[in-house]
This record gives structure tokens, C-alpha cells and sequence, in this order.
């Protein structure tokens, strides 16, 4: 059983800083792309940044220059940097992988989500 494990989110105030870590754990012989997503209040769910296994990035236009996305392979950790946040950040933070279980095919695993509130 693969689960993925969010930690970080919390309050902060505009023009401060969190970071968001999610950690793959289970018997996992693989994990491909790894990514975080946001959903804000009354808004559909949107992809934040994704990271390839060979570190190769992409940022929705909105955090770019603003957030950081990265990886441990030996941990299974993705990782986002989030700096000059802003209240429009504010969502429910959920982080993504594809991930091979051992003796499976790559399956796609959702965490299970983490508040960031950003106060003006």
C-alpha cells in the first residue's frame, strides 16, 4: 500500500514564506513525476508544479519566480518552496506522484491535501 504523507501548510502572513513537503511511503520500486495542485474556495482544482524524475520542472504562470518546486529520490520527498505569498495562494494544497508499487504498474497517488491560508 503506497501513501503519500503532506506536512507544512499552516498560516501565513502576504509576502512570507512556507514550505510543503510530501513524502511517498510504501513498497515502491519507482516514482516518475511528482507534482502539487491547489484548490481554492469555490475554484477547481489546478496543477501548481510538477517535477519530472530527472528534475525537470514546470510552474503554473501565477507562482513563477514565487515558488519552488524540488526533489529527494532517496527520500521519495517532493518538496514545494513557497515565497512572497500571497491571500490568492490561500487552498488546500494537495501533492501528487506516479508512482510503481513493487510488482505493479505506475499508478497515479493523491495526498491527502493541506491547508495554506495567507492573510493580508
Amino acid at each position: 500500500q503506497v501513501q503519500l504523507v503532506e506536512s507544512g501548510g499552516g498560516l501565513a502572513q502576504a509576502g512570507g514564506s512556507l514550505r510543503l513537503s510530501c513524502a511517498a511511503k510504501g513498497s515502491i520500486s519507482g516514482i516518475a513525476v511528482m507534482a502539487w495542485y491547489r484548490q481554492g474556495p469555490g475554484k477547481q482544482r489546478e496543477l501548481v508544479a510538477r517535477i519530472t524524475s530527472g528534475r525537470s520542472t514546470n510552474y503554473a504562470d501565477s507562482v513563477k519566480g514565487r515558488f519552488t518546486i524540488s526533489r529527494d529520490n532517496a527520500q521519495n520527498t517532493v518538496y514545494l518552496q513557497m515565497n512572497s505569498l500571497k491571500p490568492e495562494d490561500t487552498a488546500v494544497y494537495y501533492c501528487s506522484a506516479d508512482v510503481r508499487p513493487l510488482g505493479r504498474a505506475y499508478t497515479t497517488y493523491w495526498g491527502q491535501g493541506t491547508q495554506v491560508t495567507v492573510s493580508s
